[in-house]
């Protein structure tokens, strides 16, 4: 079909014409990684599908099959969704501060109890603080992106969730609504100004926020990245353990199923935050380069998709949930490497987990709808801002 053909809008919403325009090449790479982390939740649940791998590859089938739908939804309907969406998970994240209405656990409140289920509202925050941001910045002008008091606008839509995670704890998902909000203002325009005030006072504040701001817990974990031989055997053992894992891997691995650290219960959390230590274990410096380089065609292929829209929100939506993919990678590889702090942020599509899995794949659907429906016009205006 050529591009002549596609501009015309009778011949663009053939669904045929639709499922032509998906990039396959995309799906195919994620279903590699996902496929991957099957094999390796196999392989560290002692050779079982139970309890772990056949629950991921089930899971990961039914969101392949949202995604390809979401595919199919018009540019337009996101456009028209992006305040409602953010707007319902900002309430739900409020929600959670409401005696009787959050759940916790493990000494955060993360979860909005519903009676039947329980909604992780960060999650969806994720989506939401994306296509809100987007949208602003759809209908602002070049100045107002780069240098304006209506920036006031975007730093709200990222510092109000930001502020709600944080205050669960949830330090890892805070840092994902950060840093891909921070992402997207950089994408839109922000003036190279208000990007070197706002990181020097970052460095300056990042001290006494450690000190004074984190929970106790939190602060230990910071201290122990800086210093994880202190207590090899309390609070360093993570990253300890996931430094063994990596180093013993060498450069082919020691064999699928073979990895002592995995399968003798050195290495915690194997199925989920530190699936990719596994990974290097069993199948060495090349398993894990493969994978982090399937990560970067991923991440490559999606912001070309980005660069097609024809809308300026498109654009940034398709690359917003690009960074925020981008970020779970980044965080993970350098926490499970000892170069960040442990803050429970998993390797996306590896690791074991329902939630992070239909979070990513409907980032994914947005990705593919941004291709199909690249030639959408939409209206110009920030609508409720």
């Amino acid at each position: 079909m050529t591009a002549s053909a596609l501009s015309r809008p009778g011949e663009r919403e053939r669904v045929s014409i639709k499922i032509s325009q998906i990039d396959w090449r995309l799906l195919a790479l994620i279903c590699v990684v996902s496929g991957t982390g099957a094999l390796m939740l196999y392989s560290v649940g002692g050779g079982s599908w139970s309890p772990w791998a056949a629950k991921h590859l089930i899971r990961f089938g039914m969101c392949v099959a949202l995604m390809l739908a979401l595919s199919m939804v018009n540019i337009r309907f996101w456009f028209g969704l992006a305040y409602p969406v953010y707007g319902v998970a900002l309430l739900m994240l409020a929600l959670i501060e409401v005696p009787g209405l959050g759940y916790t656990a493990m000494g955060a409140t993360r979860w909005l109890n519903l009676g039947v289920t329980r909604i992780q509202p960060s999650e969806i925050m994720k989506i939401g603080v994306v296509l809100a941001l987007a949208r602003w910045y759809h209908g602002a002008s070049a100045k107002e992106a780069s240098f304006h008091w209506k920036l006031i606008y975007p730093v709200a839509i990222i510092g109000l969730p930001f502020l709600l995670v944080a205050h669960q704890p949830d330090l890892g998902s805070a840092m994902l609504i950060g840093l891909t909000g921070a992402a997207i203002m950089f994408m839109a325009g922000l003036s190279w100004k208000i990007i070197a005030a706002v990181g020097a006072a970052a460095v300056a504040l990042i001290p006494p926020y450690v000190m004074f701001g984190m929970h106790e817990y939190q602060r230990h974990r910071v201290l122990t990245f800086l210093n994880p031989e202190a207590d090899p055997s309390g609070t360093g053992y993570h990253i300890m353990q996931s430094k063994i894992a990596l180093g013993s891997g060498g450069f082919l691995g020691k064999g699928f199923g073979l990895g002592s650290q995995s399968q003798l219960e050195f290495l915690p959390e194997k199925h989920t935050d530190f699936i990719f230590a596994a990974v290097s274990e069993e199948f060495g410096f090349v398993g894990s380069f493969t994978i982090l380089a399937c990560y970067a065609a991923i991440i490559l292929i999606s912001l070309r998709i980005a660069s097609l829209s024809h809308s300026h929100f498109g654009r940034l939506a398709a690359s917003g949930v690009t960074a925020t993919f981008a970020m779970y990678v980044l965080i993970n590889g350098a926490m499970v490497m000892g170069l960040a702090p442990v803050v429970g942020v998993p390797m996306p599509l590896l690791s074991y987990g329902g939630t992070v899995m239909l979070t990513v794949m409907i980032g994914f659907g947005l990705v593919m709808a941004t291709r199909v429906h690249r030639y959408a016009e939409l209206p110009k205006g920030q609508g409720l801002i």
